[in-house]
């Protein structure tokens, strides 16, 4: 069983930074969330003085069983002909990655299709797409667990690359029914209201899909634990982003929240190690229905509300730049005392 050693940032520091965020040339308090930023952030890297390295975004990609029961909108080789567009560099999350400094790895972790590896593509396949869990589980305990590591060696790499700060974005056709399943069991919000329109359903759609996804339920004969619950309704690439999530908690990297999907990732470490929430800044309330009630059931402030649903990390590369001003806030603005300023506050 893979195991992570995650510990809660340390507080101690915590007195300090208030105290030079608060003796920075600007009223208490004025500079608000970037404040709230520049604490965390500190927390997490154990310093006054905090800086952000090598931003990286991973995108996790594979496809899911559940698609055959038509819970989407699209269908299944949107997942490997869009990864054929984040190659090209004509995806949105490519021109977010180019206008911010981030590198974009893209990870197979079980997409149905022959893949062209030689171009970049990250092979950690783990199988070609998750069971149809309307019948079975999506995978087994060692595929789960290959999930989790593999994950990890990921982020692993991108620690020994320089990386300190990670977005972790997603593509898998189907994988909003395995978020919402998620949800709506480790918060208990009713399952209609975790359901949302995913790639573009209409009414109809998303009844259908709550229909296929509320019978799920009904079938499944787990015996309700977190992990068993991750293993039974999760997609693949879900899992890696898991495990990808812990270890970045381990090697106490910050870890940036893209949308529905990666909030429910979340949401689902946090069942197995509720420290990494210490590590997560959330980048975005995006449009799908459920995701401002995930939010909220994780008591997380998301940075930006631009009514984004793409997904692939796009929102949470979208908030860097303001997490990027919270460490500069605390590097670059001079204090009361040093700029002669009389306090006046």
């Amino acid at each position: 069983m893979k195991t992570f050693h995650i510990i809660s940032p340390d507080e101690s520091l915590r007195p300090a930074l208030i105290d030079k965020i608060n003796n920075l040339t600007k009223p208490k308090g004025s500079l608000g969330t970037l404040e709230e930023l520049a604490l965390q952030i500190g927390l997490i890297q154990q310093t006054l003085s905090p800086v952000l390295t090598h931003p990286q975004n991973i995108i996790f990609a594979a496809d899911h069983g559940i698609v055959e029961e038509g819970v989407s909108l699209s269908p299944k080789e949107i997942t490997w002909q869009q990864i054929s567009n984040f190659l090209h560099g004509g995806a949105g999350v490519n021109f977010l990655c180019r206008q911010h400094g981030f590198t974009l790895k893209i990870v197979d972790a079980g997409v149905d299709y022959d893949l062209p590896y030689e171009k970049g593509i990250i092979d950690m396949t783990v199988r070609k797409s998750t069971r149809n869990y309307l019948h079975e589980a999506a995978m087994t305990e060692e595929e789960m667990e290959m999930c989790l590591e593999r994950g990890a060696e990921v982020v692993r790499q991108c620690h020994d690359e320089g990386s300190n700060i990670l977005s972790f974005g997603e593509m898998g056709i189907g994988n909003t029914s395995s978020s919402s399943l998620w949800m709506t069991y480790f918060t208990g919000i009713p399952l209609e209201q975790c359901v949302g329109a995913g790639s573009g359903l209409n009414h109809a759609g998303i009844r259908h899909k709550y229909e296929v996804l509320k019978r799920s339920m009904e079938n499944y004969q787990g015996d309700n634990s977190p992990r068993d619950i991750i293993r039974y309704f999760g997609g693949l690439e879900m899992v890696m982003a898991i495990g990808a999530m812990l270890q970045a908690a381990e090697l106490k990297m910050v870890v940036l929240v893209d949308g529905f999907i990666m909030t429910n990732c979340l949401l689902a470490a946090a069942q197995l190690h509720p420290e990494v929430t210490g590590y997560a800044i959330f980048g975005h309330c995006g449009d799908e229905s459920g995701h401002r009630l995930v939010l909220d059931a994780l008591h997380a402030r998301p940075l930006l509300n631009l009514g984004l649903r793409l997904g692939e990390g796009t929102g949470a590369i979208c908030a860097y730049p303001i997490v990027d001003s919270a460490v500069r806030m605390l590097n670059e603005m001079d204090n009361f005392a040093h700029a002669s300023i009389t306090k006046y506050f």
